[in-house]
């Protein structure tokens, strides 16, 4: 299981386009992706789901990726975060 922490920058926090664009990026891999705030934690191949954590700028996320491809998910999930999030 690899886990990124990651606390976000983004001046909106997590709202529809940035999680829009994590789920489609989470959805190329095989493995089971998950984003947790907090107590709360959401299937991050899932838009309401994400969205439903309520993440504002300077929340710290964790994001665990367990499964087959998960050093190739953490990497491309690493990028993404550091361009949009």
């Amino acid at each position: 299981m690899k886990e990124i922490e990651w606390v976000v920058r983004d001046e909106f926090g997590i709202h529809a386009r940035p999680a829009g664009l994590f789920v489609k990026e989470a959805a190329k891999f095989r493995s089971d992706i998950a984003v947790k705030k907090g107590e709360k934690e959401a299937d991050g191949k899932k838009l309401f789901g994400i969205m439903g954590l309520g993440v504002r700028c300077g929340d710290k996320i964790i994001i665990g990726i367990n499964g087959e491809d998960e050093e190739s998910a953490a990497a491309a999930l690493t990028v993404f975060l550091e361009k949009n999030l």
